[in-house]
């Protein structure tokens, strides 16, 4: 872990929360959603860019017209032009969606022994924070099996544990709700963290037990990852099966696939609905776990 041990905790305004996560020449990704049409836009830009009078001023009309906004939380590749993992450049953070008791959750996180400080924490709704931690040194298979250990420790949302993943940008308005909330978000330190200062003992069979654990995973995992796609439809799946309520696993794959399908709902239920059917027994497997179902490609501003 590296700090500088004369931060303040601070506020920060879009830009500044830009500039904190990414160096100017880092490039990521940007996502405005209305999810009232089902319109997405997505660009690719550089750190300062996105900073920018002239960009920020573009968010501001587009939250202005309902749009949603959103960042990647890790830089893209130079010259590419999608979010997908191969398109990563490398991981610089962790983090947590703190959708469900998210005031607790985050007091639990302060109080832990086993997860560092966390370098920022969004309010995204009333009781509901984004936290997210500044790292280096890990590959995207110790990134995402530490954001699935994290989400179980914590009740976080265990669809949020991919490295392509966009979290809210402050300052704009999360239009999920009914009455206008502004995302704030507070630096509270400016280290950056490695594998070792996260040591989750997690009693999940689906994770590893230790972090240390984390370097045999990598080994051991085979190059041809699944899909996004097959992760939906395994996690809906796990969640049926142990009794989760079937709109609410539909809601939650909504709510993760919001940032990169133009239906989300559409998406959620179909997946949801043939995971049930596989469980009672009436589809298989290699049918569903391809399915990926899209509306025409995303747009650029």
């Amino acid at each position: 872990m590296t700090t500088d041990s004369k931060f303040a905790p601070r506020s920060l305004t879009a830009s500044e929360y830009v500039r904190a996560l990414f160096g100017p020449e880092d490039s990521t990704a940007i996502l405005v959603r209305n999810r009232s049409t089902g319109h997405t836009v997505q660009t690719i830009a550089k750190a300062e860019t996105i900073a920018s009078p002239d960009f920020q001023n573009w968010l501001v009309g587009q939250s202005a017209s309902g749009y949603d906004v959103f960042m990647g939380m890790n830089p893209i590749k130079d010259g590419a032009y999608s979010r997908t993992k191969r398109d990563i450049k490398d991981i610089r953070h962790v983090y947590l969606d703190l959708d469900r008791n998210g005031d607790q959750a985050l007091q639990e996180i302060r109080n832990s022994t086993q997860v560092a400080a966390p370098n920022f924490v969004l309010d995204t709704s009333p009781g509901k924070h984004q936290v997210v931690w500044k790292v280096s040194g890990f590959s995207q298979d110790e990134a995402e099996t530490l954001l699935h250990n994290l989400a179980n420790k914590f009740g976080g949302d265990l669809a949020a544990t991919d490295s392509t993943r966009v979290l809210r940008l402050p300052g704009f308005a999360n239009h999920k709700l009914p009455e206008e909330f502004i995302v704030q978000a507070r630096q509270e330190t400016d280290a950056v963290y490695t594998l070792r200062d996260f040591t989750i003992d997690e009693d999940s069979p689906e994770t590893p037990r230790h972090s240390g654990d984390y370097r045999q995973r990598e080994r051991t995992t085979p190059a041809d990852h699944k899909s996004q796609s097959e992760h939906d439809w395994a996690y809906a799946k796990r969640a049926l099966s142990r009794g989760d309520d079937p709109e609410v696993v539909i809601q939650r794959i909504a709510d993760y696939r919001s940032a990169d399908k133009d239906d989300p709902d559409y998406y959620a239920r179909h997946t949801v609905m043939k995971a049930r059917g596989e469980i009672a027994g009436g589809a298989s497997a290699r049918e569903t776990q391809d399915t990926e179902i899209t509306h025409g490609p995303i747009e650029r501003p």
